[in-house]
C-alpha cells in the first residue's frame, strides 16, 4: 500500500463504519463517544453526565441559531491535496463483518479480605516479594519536563519526555478565557418550544441554557459515587426534585442566575452554559451546588480506591457541597486533599462575595490562564522540571506552588539565556516536523495526515523501511504499524485533532497482528486527556475512532486558509486558466454583431497564465483572431491571483467578463 490508497475509485463513497453512525444497533458507548467528539469541554475529567440529553440540546441550540437541527459544529480546516490513486481494495472477508467493541470496563470490586492464618500469611509474603522486586529492579525513570514560553501575544506550554515533545498547548493572550468561567447572568427570555433560556452574561450574544442544564445532573460514568455517610441517600431523597416544569417559576425573565460556560460561541451560536458548577483544583474538584462526592475511575488500583474513599468520608465538606478526587490525587496523603479543599473553599467564598457585590451580566470567576492551569494539571510527582522564560510568571508560579506543594518549588527554574527557550530544548525543530503533512517514523515508514471538514484521515506507509532483505515481510509491516500507532496517538495530542478519525494501517494477514495493533492503539490513547473511542480494524483494514473535540485544533488556531487556494490545497493550472479564457473569448466574439468591424479586446491576467497564452497557446489565439476578425491584446498584472482574469473592450475600456471566483 502506498500513500495513494484512500480514494477507492471514482464512484463517490460515503464513509460509514460497520454498525455505523445513526444505526439503531450502535451501542451506547459508541454513540456517546461520537457526541463527545463533536462537543467542546476543557475540563480534563468530566464531572456531570451531560451526554444523556446531548442530541436534544444540540437540536434546540441549532434551532435557536437559525440552523438546521442536525447541524454539527466543525472546525475550520484546510483541505489539502489528496494525491492518492484509485486502487481498489477488496475487503478481507475473514474478518467479522461488524467491528465488535470490547465491553465497557466495570468498576473494580473491593478486594476480598484474606481469611484464615494461611491466606493472611500468603498475602503478606506476596506484598514483601513485590516490594523486594521493586528494590532490586526499579522501574526506569522517564525524565519529564514542562517548558513554558511566555510572550506578549502568545503563551506556549510544551511537555517533554526524554527530550521528545509529547504535548503542546498554545493560548493567545488576547483570547477570552470563556469556557470554565462563572457568570452572574440575567435571564432575558424563556423559549418553551426550545426548552431553553437565554441568559445575558455581558456579551453580544446571549448564552444558551437548556432546561436539562438547569436541572441538577448525575455524575458522569467516569466518576464513581462515594457516599460520605449513611444519611447521604436519605438527604438527597428529602431534597425537592426540580423538573423542567419548575424552570419558568424558578427563573422568570429578569431574574438572576449563576451559570458556568461549558462551550464557547461558534458561528451564529452564543455560548452554552449550565447551572451545575464545578471548581477544579490540583487534586479535587469542588461541586458547590451538589452534595454528591466521588472518585475518578481513571484511578484503577482497587486498594488505592478504597483508601481514597475513606479520605473523602473524612474530609470536612460544607453541607450541600461535594468533591471529586482527580486522577492526580492517586497515592497522595490526606494532607494534600485537606489543603486543596481549603483553597477551593476560599476561592468559592470570594466568588460568593463577587456574586453579592457585582451587577448582573458580569463575570464572577474567570478560568485561570494557561500557565496557572499548567501548574494545576501538570505538576505531578513524575515531573522533574518546569522551565519558564518570564520573570513575573516565574515568581507567580512559585507562589502558586508554595500553596499547593511547597516541596515542588525547587522544580521551577527561570530561563534567562539569549537563545530562545524552545530552540534551546529543540522544540522548534520538532514542531516543524510534527505539523507537516508527512510525518516520518523511526522505522523508516511515514504517516500522511489530512484534516478535512468531515473527518481526519491518517494513512500509514512503509516508505524506506528495510529488514534483512525484506525476507520477513509480515514482521516488517507489523513493525511499521507499531511505530505508526505510537506516533498517531502522539500526533492527536500535539495537533489537538478531534471528531471522527480514520486510520489506514498497512494490511496485515495475521489476526494476532491485527489485534496487537488495536490493543497498542488503545493503550497509547489512555494517556490522552481527551475522551477517545476506538474500534478494531474493519474488513477494509481501516481503524475508526473518535476523539473529543475540547477546543479548536492547533492547526485552526495557528493557521489561516491560504489566500491563493482558499483552503483547498490546490490552484488551477495555467493550462486550465488558458482554456477558461479562450472559452470566454469565443463566447464574447461569437455574440458580437458582425458589422462592428475589427473588434479589439484586452485581457488582463496573472503573468504565469499569460506566459502560457503567449507561448504554447499562441497559435490558437491567432486562429481565434482570424476566425472572428478581432484583435486580442494581453496585459500581465502581478497583483492578480493565479485564477483571476478580466476581459475589457479595448476601445472604451468597458468590462466584458471576469473570472467567477475572484
Amino acid at each position: 500500500m502506498s500513500q495513494q490508497t484512500f480514494k477507492r475509485g471514482k464512484v463517490p463513497m460515503r464513509f460509514k463504519p460497520t454498525r455505523g453512525i445513526g444505526s439503531p444497533n450502535l451501542n451506547r458507548s459508541a454513540a456517546n463517544a461520537r457526541m463527545e467528539a463533536i462537543g467542546e469541554k476543557t475540563v480534563e475529567e468530566r464531572v456531570f453526565d451531560i451526554r444523556r440529553h446531548e442530541s436534544e440540546i444540540r437540536r434546540a441550540e441549532n434551532r435557536a441559531a437559525g440552523l438546521p437541527e442536525d447541524t454539527i459544529d466543525a472546525p475550520e480546516v484546510n483541505l489539502s491535496k489528496n494525491g492518492r490513486d484509485q486502487t481498489y481494495r477488496s475487503p478481507d472477508l475473514s474478518r467479522p463483518e461488524e467491528a465488535h467493541e470490547e465491553p465497557a470496563e466495570q468498576a473494580p470490586k473491593p478486594p476480598r479480605e484474606p481469611k484464615g492464618l494461611m491466606e493472611k500469611a500468603r498475602a503478606a509474603v506476596k506484598e514483601v516479594v513485590k516490594k523486594v522486586k521493586q528494590l532490586i529492579r526499579p522501574e526506569e525513570k522517564i525524565i519529564k519536563e514542562v517548558v513554558i514560553n511566555a510572550e506578549p501575544l502568545e503563551t506556549r506550554v510544551a511537555v517533554l519526555e526524554e527530550s521528545k515533545l509529547e504535548d503542546l498547548t498554545v493560548e493567545r493572550t488576547a483570547d477570552d478565557r470563556l469556557v470554565g468561567s462563572i457568570y452572574k447572568g440575567k435571564v432575558k427570555n424563556l423559549e418553551d418550544g426550545l426548552k431553553a433560556a437565554f441568559v445575558d452574561i455581558g456579551f453580544e450574544k446571549n448564552a444558551f441554557l437548556h432546561y436539562w442544564d438547569i436541572i441538577p445532573n448525575t455524575f458522569d460514568s467516569s466518576v464513581e459515587i462515594v457516599e460520605r455517610d449513611d444519611t447521604g441517600k436519605s438527604r438527597r431523597k428529602e431534597k425537592p426534585k426540580i423538573t423542567q416544569k419548575d424552570v419558568p417559576r424558578l427563573f422568570p425573565p429578569g431574574s438572576e442566575i449563576i451559570i458556568q460556560v461549558t462551550k464557547g460561541p461558534i458561528g451564529t451560536k452564543g455560548p452554552r452554559v449550565t447551572t451545575n458548577l464545578s471548581l477544579p483544583g490540583r487534586y479535587l474538584v469542588l461541586l458547590p451546588n451538589s452534595d454528591q462526592s466521588g472518585i475518578s475511575r481513571k484511578i484503577e488500583n482497587v486498594e488505592e480506591r478504597q483508601r481514597l474513599k475513606k479520605i473523602v468520608r473524612e474530609l470536612t465538606i460544607p453541607e450541600g457541597m461535594g468533591v471529586i478526587i482527580r486522577t492526580a490525587g492517586e497515592e497522595k496523603r490526606k494532607a494534600y486533599f485537606v489543603r486543596d479543599l481549603a483553597l477551593l473553599l476560599e476561592e468559592w467564598k470570594l466568588i460568593q462575595e463577587r456574586i453579592k457585590s457585582q451587577p448582573m451580566a458580569s463575570c464572577v470567576y474567570q478560568e485561570p490562564d494557561l500557565i496557572e492551569r499548567t501548574v494545576r494539571d501538570f505538576l505531578t510527582e513524575d515531573v522533574d522540571k518546569i522551565v519558564i522564560d518570564d520573570l513575573k510568571k516565574f515568581e507567580s508560579i512559585r507562589d502558586s506552588i508554595k500553596r499547593i506543594s511547597p516541596r515542588s518549588v525547587r522544580k521551577v527554574h527561570f530561563y534567562n539565556e539569549a537563545e530562545p527557550l524552545f530552540d534551546r530544548y529543540n522544540i522548534t525543530r520538532q514542531l516543524e516536523a510534527a505539523f507537516s503533512r508527512q510525518v516520518n517514523l523511526k522505522s523508516g515508514g511515514y504517516l500522511i495526515i489530512d484534516e478535512t471538514e468531515a473527518l481526519v484521515a491518517i494513512d500509514v506507509n512503509t516508505g524506506k523501511h528495510k529488514q534483512a532483505g525484506t525476507k520477513d515481510h509480515d514482521a516488517t509491516i507489523l513493525k511499521v504499524n507499531q511505530d505508526a500507532a505510537d506516533e498517531i496517538a502522539r500526533q492527536l495530542r500535539l495537533r489537538n485533532m478531534g471528531g471522527i478519525i480514520v486510520l489506514d494501517f498497512i494490511d496485515m494477514k495475521s489476526r494476532r497482528d491485527q489485534q496487537s495493533i488495536y490493543q497498542r492503539m488503545k493503550d497509547n490513547l489512555k494517556r490522552d486527556k481527551a475522551k477517545t473511542h476506538v474500534l478494531p480494524l474493519s474488513q477494509l483494514g481501516l481503524m475508526e475512532m473518535t476523539r473529543q473535540r475540547q477546543t479548536e485544533s492547533v492547526r485552526s488556531s495557528l493557521y489561516d486558509d491560504c489566500e491563493h487556494c482558499t483552503g483547498r490545497g490546490v490552484i488551477k493550472s495555467a493550462e486550465t486558466m488558458s482554456v477558461e479564457i479562450q472559452r470566454k473569448l469565443t463566447q464574447i466574439l461569437k455574440g458580437r454583431p458582425r458589422d462592428d468591424g475589427d473588434f479589439q479586446v484586452k485581457i488582463v491576467c496573472n503573468p504565469r497564465v499569460l506566459d502560457r497564452l503567449r507561448t504554447r497557446d499562441e497559435k490558437l489565439l491567432i486562429e481565434l483572431e482570424k476566425k472572428f476578425f478581432a484583435k486580442l491584446s494581453f496585459r500581465p498584472d502581478p497583483t492578480y491571483h493565479n485564477e483571476e482574469w478580466k476581459i475589457f473592450n479595448a476601445m472604451n475600456n468597458d468590462e466584458l467578463a471576469k473570472s467567477r471566483n475572484k
